[in-house]
């Protein structure tokens, strides 16, 4: 005897479903504003876009005054003391470095997913301004990230880094923007 028996279809869904810590927000702290439009325009796309996944700020600091007077070391030091003073205790602080870690784009979502599942409340990262960070900034920072071993623009490296922080929350909800 032979039995038949219906098989239903059933639709499997790719997506994961990622968990992401709502209360937690991502600010980014760069120094100087930027005189390029485009770049500018190209930025607060991503910045809207962004908003769909995490809270997300911009912060930026002004250019220090009568920087030319002063040496590197003290505009280090007067851009770190401004740069602190946006920094709580309980924050956890990521400074773009050019000897930071560097990460390949699915790798670093797989960072900000760590950062998200810890618990933390605010993820900060940090572009300094053209000598780096004051050796304060460097002592407080719990990491240093890189994305690129290429010198670009502070200006440029605003919009890099945004597109890659979209582009890290795409690859989590399995969103076509990233191909693989």
């Amino acid at each position: 005897m032979v039995i038949f028996a219906k098989v239903k279809k059933v639709a499997i869904s790719t997506k994961i479903a990622v968990k992401t810590n709502t209360k937690m927000t991502i600010k980014l702290i760069a120094i100087g504003k930027t005189d390029h439009k485009q770049l500018d325009q190209m930025l607060q796309e991503y910045i809207k876009r962004l908003g769909f996944y995490i809270k997300f700020n911009f912060e930026i600091i002004p250019d220090i005054k009568n920087a030319k007077n002063l040496s590197q070391a003290q505009q280090k030091e007067k851009e770190g003391a401004l740069i602190l003073a946006k920094v709580h205790t309980a924050d956890t602080l990521i400074l773009l470095d050019e000897n930071g870690k560097q990460y390949d784009s699915v790798t670093f979502s797989d960072v900000l997913q760590k950062h998200m599942n810890s618990g933390i409340k605010q993820l900060i990262f940090v572009i300094g301004g053209p000598y780096g960070f004051s050796p304060d900034v460097y002592q407080r920072a719990n990491g240093k990230l890189s994305l690129s071993k290429m010198t670009f623009s502070h200006q440029m490296i605003r919009l890099f880094f945004v597109e890659q922080l979209y582009r890290g929350f795409t690859i989590l909800r399995n969103e076509p923007y990233h191909h693989r």
